[in-house]
């Protein structure tokens, strides 16, 4: 719970400053007229919406888990930046329609040391902002928090592209570059909000996550037990910033009930200490077949069937397999 409300205390944060910020940039527009500062006021719209809506999402997913919801209610994270990155796409394109017609039909420019002012604080704020974001998004395991701090900093580039047009057009004069440096901002624009939804789908559709096995791949290998005989059928699914895994651990198999669940404990234990309490761990435990000797260094088993040969290295590859592993003849 304290994760939850850490979670909310930070997107609360996120949401007061983009309102903010928006309003400094919509004055530095009015006061310049400049279409690239268009494009970054365009984009902070985007970052209030996105931000309240981030917040409702993290209230939402910290609630407890109900008859209706049995694994909670943190999936409404990847719907909350699915619908983030859509906007920042939206704002893209608009963008982009907005430089190509200032380009032909250019507007005259006012008071650009002003709104380089502005600008360049704004763009401060918010790398602060997103890099706090992303720290505590990443601890936390909160999508929606990394989906804020990515737009953030997204913004913060997009702003110092801005700042460096501004520059060029105050000391060259030449007006039409607001308008290529709005066009070129809106591809990195385009570009954020893509990876958004990309990974906003990869969490709807429960895509495995192979970077997060790769490291309990690590930690597993270096802190096996001897009773853990093999690892197989894994799978790790998202819901916001729980996670839930599922595993066939293999054990002697004349280990009573209350030994193999002592296996499980140890296991659910190793993997809570490394990645936190936000981990749900459901093992089902197998009991080990003549083959599973070969690879399998438990000393002083009486029921030995064949000599120890050697010990497999748990991988991403063949921990996900819904087979044990076995060395072949």
């Amino acid at each position: 719970m304290a994760v939850a409300l850490q979670n909310i205390a930070v997107q609360r944060w996120v949401a007061i400053s983009a309102s903010l910020l928006l309003l400094v940039k919509v004055t530095a527009y009015f006061l310049t007229g400049s279409v690239a500062i268009l494009t970054d006021a365009l984009e902070s719209i985007v970052n209030v919406v996105a931000g309240f809506l981030g917040l409702y999402s993290l209230y939402l997913s910290a609630q407890p888990r109900d008859s209706n919801h049995p694994y909670g209610h943190g999936k409404v994270e990847f719907l909350s930046a699915g619908i983030e990155g859509s906007m920042i796409v939206l704002a893209g394109v608009y963008i982009i329609i907005e430089s190509v017609k200032n380009l032909f039909n250019p507007s005259p420019l006012f008071k650009l040391d002003t709104g380089m002012i502005l600008i360049g604080v704004t763009a401060v704020i918010n790398a602060a902002m997103g890099i706090w974001c992303l720290r505590i998004g990443t601890k936390n395991n909160s999508l929606a928090l990394q989906a804020s701090g990515k737009h953030l900093l997204s913004d913060t580039y997009t702003s110092a592209g801005i700042l460096a047009g501004l520059a060029l057009i105050y000391f060259t004069g030449v007006t039409w570059i607001d308008s290529a440096v709005a066009l070129i901002l809106s591809a990195v624009i385009l570009y954020t909000g893509y990876k958004i939804i990309r990974t906003a789908l990869a969490g709807i559709m429960d895509e495995q996550d192979m970077e997060l096995i790769t490291r309990l791949a690590q930690v597993l290998n270096e802190n096996r037990r001897e009773n853990w005989v093999d690892l197989h059928n894994m799978r790790i699914i998202k819901y916001g910033s729980a996670l839930h895994l599922d595993c066939h651990l293999t054990v002697p198999w004349y280990l009573n009930v209350h030994e193999a669940h002592r296996e499980i404990d140890e296991l659910a234990l190793l993997v809570r200490n490394h990645f936190g309490d936000s981990l749900e761990l459901f093992v089902h435990s197998d009991g080990c077949l003549d083959f599973s000797c070969r690879l399998c260094n438990k000393k002083e088993c009486l029921q030995r069937k064949h000599p120890f040969e050697k010990q497999v290295d748990w991988t991403v590859e063949n921990m996900v397999r819904n087979k044990k592993h076995q060395i072949k003849d």
